[in-house]
């Protein structure tokens, strides 16, 4: 953007003035004149190159002084540049594997699923945005998944497409030594990475809040942590738990394998302790969802998405060069561009007319 300084601007008043430079040449020129019957011989005789370029003094005479008036109403030229802050929260995902998660009361692009294919389709439009989410980009996201023990699956990190590809490689606790429910033990570990992380962020944001989000469709019935000591060590550290009971209510369809091979889906009746996670949640200024199906697991999303908002300010800079006095180095010495060229004009206009440009008053 080019334009001129605001408090110096109507100093461009001055250029009504420059046509005076031409005031006492045409004065001049309307002065009485010796008169000839015939100027054909005149003519005839030719001119010379300073015959016929006697206006060019006047032109560089004007040309200078119009200069010298852009030069006091001081010409800018502003760089607008616009920096933002990006000022995230650290969230924990907390996903439950256990072998229940395959209860297909779910539906992901209108076909049944499983409780962890619901989640997990919603949990990567959650951070990478999309299907009306708009995504988390300035968050730290780390990954949690547990089942009878609980695994760091990926640090704190700006880099969600990693996150989401490490997301979607979770399975169902695949062994019965494998299964079970370590709420407990899977918030622990959830606080103490979201504590370390922030503490060690060093060149990474500073999260302006940190929160766990708990994805379970059981009870507590391994690990050696309890779930209220959990909440007790996230209140402790500043950390929300955003806990969701996943699942129907009463009767769930379960994937039973046949003898002969197949597999039928079964009912079986559904536990989880909402009471445990409405405390937890509660006890660390937290909420409880319960999420029924996948448009209330996504409706969820949206809200924990609403609560825990990015903050995001928005800067921006007007970085001005004084176009009159920015200039040139000439043999060490800084000569302003616009007021220089002035002076060459004005120098040559003064030369002119006191040589072979001259004109008899």
């Amino acid at each position: 953007m080019t334009g001129f300084h605001e408090s110096s601007a109507w100093w461009l008043l001055l250029l009504l003035l420059v046509p005076l430079a031409w005031w006492q040449p045409l004065r001049a020129r309307a002065r009485a004149a010796v008169g000839f019957p015939s100027a054909a011989a005149l003519r005839s005789a030719g001119s010379t190159l300073v015959a016929r370029t006697r206006w060019l003094p006047l032109v560089l005479r004007t040309a200078a002084l119009a200069l010298v008036a852009v030069a006091i109403a001081r010409p800018i030229k502003a760089n607008e540049q616009t920096k933002v802050w990006v000022e995230g929260i650290a969230i924990e995902l907390v996903v439950d594997r256990s072998s229940s998660m395959l209860a297909m009361d779910f539906e992901v692009k209108g076909r049944r699923a499983d409780r962890l294919q619901a989640l997990k389709d919603v949990a990567a439009r959650f951070v990478l945005g999309g299907g009306g989410l708009g995504g988390r980009p300035g968050d730290l996201i780390g990954l949690v998944a547990f089942a009878r023990f609980a695994d760091s699956l990926s640090p704190l990190t700006l880099d969600h497409d990693y996150l989401v590809d490490t997301l979607e490689g979770i399975d169902v606790a695949g062994v019965r030594a494998e299964d079970g429910t370590a709420i407990g033990e899977a918030v622990a570990l959830a606080a103490e990475r979201l504590r370390d992380a922030v503490e060690r962020a060093g060149d990474l944001p500073k999260p302006r809040s940190k929160a766990i989000l708990l994805f379970t469709d059981g009870e507590n019935n391994a690990g050696e942590i309890d779930p209220m000591t959990a909440a007790e060590v996230c209140r402790t550290y500043g950390i929300k738990i955003y806990a969701v009971g996943m699942g129907t209510i009463g009767q769930a369809p379960y994937p039973v394998q046949l003898p002969f091979g197949g597999v039928q889906l079964v009912p079986r009746p559904v536990n989880i302790d909402e009471k445990l996670l409405t405390d937890m949640a509660t006890l660390t200024g937290g909420r409880y969802f319960r999420a029924t199906d996948s448009r209330s697991l996504e409706a969820i999303y949206e809200t924990i998405d609403q609560l825990e908002k990015t903050t995001t300010e928005q800067r921006r800079y007007l970085q001005y060069r004084d176009l009159a006095v920015e200039g040139f180095d000439l043999a060490g010495v800084r000569l302003p561009a616009l007021l220089a060229a002035a002076f060459v004009l004005a120098a040559l206009d003064l030369v002119l007319s006191l040589t072979r440009w001259r004109t008899l008053p």
